[in-house]
């Protein structure tokens, strides 16, 4: 078994928690000029260019032509590994969000079942859900593609990332891949600048920006991965967070807001991603703390969104004084990392290692 990537792995620990945080601040403050995580959106970007070097290491050998049979694999068996690692946790994320949206207590009758929405068209949601498929809009969803778990939408999006690589990817020649990156970057930033923005793709009105965000960041990342870009830092675990932070925080630049991220994107974090790569193993504590919060990174992300509608909707409705909410923030953000971790380690973890031994054949 291959090595990890320590760097990389608590690099998205790192992003998964500057989201969830972000999106604490995004319903108390939802003009992200006065969110102190203007930019924290763009986390899901930073997650698919470290997607496309992760799958480029990952898989690049075993699905070249002519590898060693003992290491190959088939189509079908690079998707069945993917799966294995991705979607046990989708349907504890479905679960929840359909919980969180059904016995909100601080919603009324917008989201009554029978009035608002029939439970026809709730079991229909719920269950392509349950496939990560983007599902149709529901009452004060905002729009979002995948109603009752929003950060869904970025998953489906590595889903046919992980798609178009297991079919085409080993085949993609150097220079193809470098036009393609380069006509990735212009759409990035045709996208960026004429929207002012990058927060987009996750509502059905922008749905097809998603799209150019996941095309420029994973092309790279896999491109970085096979040009063995690599830059070594001292500390690149703190230095890197310290980078990822100072992203999402910069502040936004107005009428050149759009400019500003698809920098952000193109160039920033690329160069954070070949630092992280420029070490391949941590010890001590930071090792540990790299390991735990790698891991910790996906079943936070995907399960974190049903308790920051509650959230929210709390807030909206019962306008706390700062000496209530701010100690309810915090304790929701604890709350969000102690579900995280026991998902990780009572499920996911141990149903992945089931699932692998039950149907992954050794190599």
């Amino acid at each position: 078994m291959k090595t990890h990537y320590e760097v990389l792995d608590g690099l998205r620990g790192t992003a998964a928690i500057c989201v969830v945080i972000f999106h604490i601040f995004e319903l108390l403050t939802p003009d992200y000029e006065h969110n102190p995580f203007h930019h924290g959106y763009l986390a899901v970007d930073f997650f698919f260019v470290l997607s496309g070097f992760v799958v480029g290491y990952a898989y690049d050998d075993r699905r070249a032509k002519g590898a060693p049979a003992k290491i190959a694999l088939s189509f079908w068996e690079f998707i069945k590994r993917r799966l294995i690692r991705l979607h046990p946790v989708v349907p504890i994320a479905a679960t929840l969000g359909l919980l969180g949206y059904m016995f909100d207590p601080f919603v009324g009758a917008e989201h009554a079942v029978g009035t608002a929405i029939s439970p026809e068209k709730l079991a229909l949601i719920y269950g392509l859900s349950l496939l990560l498929l983007p599902t149709p809009v529901l009452p004060g969803c905002f729009g979002e593609t995948h109603s009752i778990n929003g950060p869904s939408w970025t998953l489906f999006l590595e889903y046919i990332a992980n798609l178009v690589y297991g079919l085409f990817g080993h085949h993609l020649k150097r220079g193809l891949h470098i036009v393609l990156c380069l006509v990735a970057a212009v759409a990035l930033v045709t996208t960026a600048v004429s929207l002012n923005k990058l927060v987009l793709g996750w509502d059905w009105n922008h749905a097809w920006a998603g799209y150019v965000r996941l095309c420029y960041p994973f092309l790279t990342g896999l491109l970085i991965y096979r040009l063995n870009l690599r830059i070594k830092v001292p500390l690149p675990y703190v230095i890197c967070s310290v980078l990822l932070v100072a992203i999402f925080t910069v502040t936004t630049a107005g009428p050149y807001n759009g400019l500003l991220e698809a920098g952000l994107v193109i160039i920033g974090f690329p160069l954070v991603v070949m630092m992280g790569a420029g070490t391949r193993q941590v010890t001590g504590w930071l090792g540990r703390l790299c390991r735990f919060t790698g891991l910790l990174s996906y079943p936070l992300y995907i399960i974190h969104y049903p308790l920051i509608y509650v959230f929210g909707h709390w807030v909206w409705t019962t306008h706390p004084a700062t000496g209530v909410l701010v100690p309810v923030a915090v304790g929701l953000f604890a709350t969000e990392i102690a579900l995280g971790t026991v998902l990780l380690y009572a499920y996911d973890l141990p149903v992945r290692a089931w699932l692998t031994k039950r149907f992954i054949k050794a190599a």
